[in-house]
């Protein structure tokens, strides 16, 4: 049954793939102004669910309303109100000069839609993670097949309603099913891939694009250092990274995965953060649930206790936190010190509320260290001084860095958000993700006046002085 259940769906997905690639002309060659009505549908779809969507966030990952609000629907909300505004200049063919060996010609790039593309959404943004490239594939006048992620059901099944009833299934779809649907959707020849997940799945997603020479973004993650320096403000440090590192329940990618501090300020700086956790996420001495999220799945919340076990048994001590309640899927925010180098929590993403404090008697070693491991999606500085920030910066790279503040570069549309190498692939948001789904086609006009090209058409002899021109321009 749960073959031939399977099947059906592959049927169904190529169905529907089908269906697109047969619309996608009629949706490339609409209007700006029809792409514009579609996104203030989408948007009005998402404002009558939206106490759908806050439910069904509680029942999956345990969201509070207000973190649903800010970091799952109101982003979208900016997403979609930013492309409105700007997709008639997006949309426009850019000029570009000419040089001396094309004059009297005129050069442009065009943004075109690349066709049919597939989203893969991860569970811990479950929603946002998916509709903000949706935006950014509707801008840019794209047929789009979405696959939520099936760790979060109920995100998932809202997702499927709202989509449904809003667009018709051969521009945009939702498949919902497990990972055989997605490894089925990445059979097809789409135009291009959105995956947004961890950095082994992103191998995966570029091995079988590269099967179709499908083009890509992968947005990854890895581990995002937090560096404090000497000099830097502990106490709005301690303030940022305990925000950025236990919200959703440290389910972020570009949460602050380690932190770096001055040997000695470490007791100082772990004394700050205890008060700020505290004030976050306790009330009346007991962890407030109402704010503070739950670990996903069973699966997940064993690898965290894994994790945070074997770094303990290589000398790692607890001095904050620590208690797990299995039954509620719950990992009160951790933080640990006297992390070996060669612990398991220092390989992985820790993607949970266990936060490592390592200490460093020169910058350069944080560098150093830095360098020597994959290239992280987000890096974070805390210094007042501005030498140290440009030095850091410069030494070291990542997807995108945010100083004296952590994970708000996301917020900012103007801004690329991605990451390099194995933190990821491709930018996105605002115009960087128009561009994502947009194929840039260069489009030069000969001039009917006078053509120079022909100067260089056969016979040559008696030429040479147009070579000796063309030298003199180089």
């Amino acid at each position: 049954m749960e073959n031939s259940l399977t099947e059906n769906m592959r049927v169904n997905f190529n169905r529907i793939f089908e269906a697109q690639k047969n619309n996608h002309l009629a949706v490339k060659l609409g209007s700006v102004d029809a792409r514009k009505t579609k996104l203030k549908k989408l948007k009005t779809a998402i404002k009558e669910k939206e106490n759908e969507i806050f439910e069904a966030l509680k029942k999956d990952l345990r969201k509070p309303v207000f973190e649903s609000a800010v970091f799952e629907v109101f982003f979208i909300y900016a997403e979609i109100d930013f492309a409105i505004r700007n997709l008639y200049s997006w949309t426009r063919p850019q000029r570009v000069s000419s040089n001396l060996l094309n004059l009297m010609t005129k050069s442009r790039i065009r943004y075109e839609p690349k066709g049919v593309c597939l989203i893969i959404a991860p569970w811990n943004y479950p929603f946002q993670l998916l509709i903000s490239p949706l935006v950014s594939a509707i801008a840019a006048g794209n047929c789009c097949i979405l696959k939520p992620s099936e760790l979060a059901p109920a995100t998932s099944s809202v997702l499927s309603n709202l989509i449904k009833e809003t667009f018709s299934e051969n521009e945009i779809a939702v498949i919902e099913g497990n990972v055989s649907i997605s490894t089925g959707l990445l059979t097809l020849p789409f135009n291009h891939i959105f995956f947004t997940g961890s950095t082994p799945i992103g191998k995966i997603v570029m091995e079988a694009a590269s099967k179709h020479l499908s083009s890509v973004t992968l947005e990854l993650g890895g581990k995002s250092p937090a560096i404090i320096d000497e000099g830097a403000d502990l106490k709005t440090a301690a303030d940022k990274i305990s925000w950025g590192s236990f919200a959703n329940a440290g389910q972020t990618c570009i949460a602050p995965d380690y932190v770096f501090v001055h040997e000695n300020q470490q007791e100082k700086f772990i004394e700050l953060l205890k008060s700020s956790i505290e004030k976050k996420y306790f009330k009346n001495d007991h962890l407030n649930k109402e704010d503070y999220g739950k670990i996903i799945s069973d699966s997940h919340f064993k690898r965290i206790s894994i994790l945070l076990e074997e770094a303990i048994s290589k000398g790692a001590k607890i001095k904050i936190g620590g208690a797990f309640e299995e039954s509620e899927r719950t990992i009160y925010p951790t933080v640990i010190t006297n992390v070996s180098f060669d612990s398991l929590i220092m390989k992985e993403e820790i993607f949970g509320p266990v936060l490592p404090i390592l200490t460093y008697k020169n910058i350069t070693e944080v560098i150093e260290y830095i360098n020597v491991n994959d290239k992280p999606l987000a890096l974070y500085v805390f210094s007042n001084n501005n030498s140290n920030v440009e030095h850091i910066l410069k030494q070291t790279s990542s997807g995108g860095a945010c100083i004296n503040d952590v994970m708000i570069h996301i917020s900012n549309p103007h801004l690329s958000f991605g990451g390099i190498n194995t933190s990821g692939i491709g930018g996105s948001h605002g115009f960087h993700g128009f561009k994502a789904f947009s194929h840039e086609r260069s489009v030069m006009y000969q001039s009917q006046l006078v053509d120079f090209g022909k100067l260089i058409y056969p016979p040559y002899g008696g030429k040479e002085f147009i070579l000796k021109w063309i030298r003199k321009l180089m």
